[in-house]
């Protein structure tokens, strides 16, 4: 019997010693797949344009240089925009969070009379809109064009927002808010002092994607505001950059650069693949850095999800 069972103890830790082997080749292959288009990026914005021609380039600068940054950042409206851009996220988040939050409790409350109504109302923007044109109209009916409040105001609310926190607040228990309703709280105080503390962890989620569709936005920037210079957002001016440098490239830059690269000329050129590439470390590193911070929460939200009864 001793014996017996000193086989399957050894049965056992050479199984767990398997799979833990396994799973770490597992995870470091995962992790090496979504590693290495970032590190290749930022490997490449690091890079001389006309070195980068030749390709080549994986993990580290053959070239190492500045230029594609410096001539970024070199463009006229950067630091205001950016400032448009910051301010953006900053209080659309702030505004659109809150805001999903209220309507959020409210539809999630049973004895709201119309609860289904408005769930339905909702619901139905994510598959009808009236268009480019009528939205358009719209805005200019409302004096938005030509302000900052046009890129808060029409997605103030997410609808697929809203039905996450609603689920959640749904998965609350619900002797919380009656206990506070015969001690004579109100609306308000179950919101603030009940609903909105325990509702962190799905807070967090969803400024993170308010966050990330503030600061990566630019198609509203064209269609409502392309000539204020002062409401110009980060996004819309690289995206210009980006344009400059693909006209550039078409009238013959591409083959000087080429020609640099093969003659080992080091005069500084920009191409589109680098100004590219720079763009995308400059627009990501604000998240990736807001991220970590975050994270907390989301493992916070998997655990609280993870708990029945």
């Amino acid at each position: 019997m001793k014996l017996l069972n000193k086989f399957k103890s050894r049965r056992r830790s050479l199984d767990d010693l398997v799979f833990d082997s396994l799973n770490t080749v597992f995870m470091l292959l995962l992790c090496i797949v979504m590693l290495y288009p970032m590190l290749n990026t930022l490997a490449v914005s690091l890079n001389d344009a006309a070195d980068s021609v030749r390709g080549g380039i994986f993990l580290w600068p053959r070239e190492f240089t500045l230029y594609n940054y410096e001539h970024v950042f070199g463009q006229a409206q950067l630091i205001q925009a950016g400032f448009v851009s910051v301010m953006r996220t900053v209080i659309g988040t702030a505004l659109s969070v809150f805001c999903t939050a209220m309507v959020a409790y409210t539809i999630s409350r049973q004895y709201f009379v119309l609860r289904k109504f408005t769930t339905l109302a909702f619901v139905l923007t994510m598959y009808f809109n009236g268009g480019l044109i009528p939205t358009y109209m719209l805005m200019r009916e409302l004096s938005l064009i030509g302000s900052f409040w046009v890129y808060i105001i029409p997605g103030i609310i997410g609808v697929f927002n809203l039905i996450v926190v609603r689920s959640f607040i749904e998965g609350l228990p619900e002797s919380l808010f009656e206990s506070a309703r015969i001690d004579g709280a109100g609306e308000f105080t179950m919101f603030f002092k009940i609903a909105l503390p325990l509702c962190l962890p799905v807070i967090a989620t969803i400024s993170l994607f308010v966050a990330v569709f503030q600061w990566n936005s630019w198609f509203d920037v064209f269609l409502y505001n392309p000539s204020h210079a002062n409401l110009s957002t980060l996004q819309y001016e690289l995206m210009k950059i980006l344009q400059n440098s693909n006209a550039s490239i078409s009238s013959g830059s591409a083959a000087d650069a080429f020609t640099r690269s093969q003659g080992g000329s080091t005069s500084e050129v920009v191409t589109p693949t680098s100004v590219r590439a720079a763009m995308t470390i400059i627009v990501s590193l604000p998240i990736i850095c807001v991220y970590p911070f975050l994270q907390k929460y989301f493992v916070k939200g998997l655990t609280l999800g993870g708990v029945k009864g």
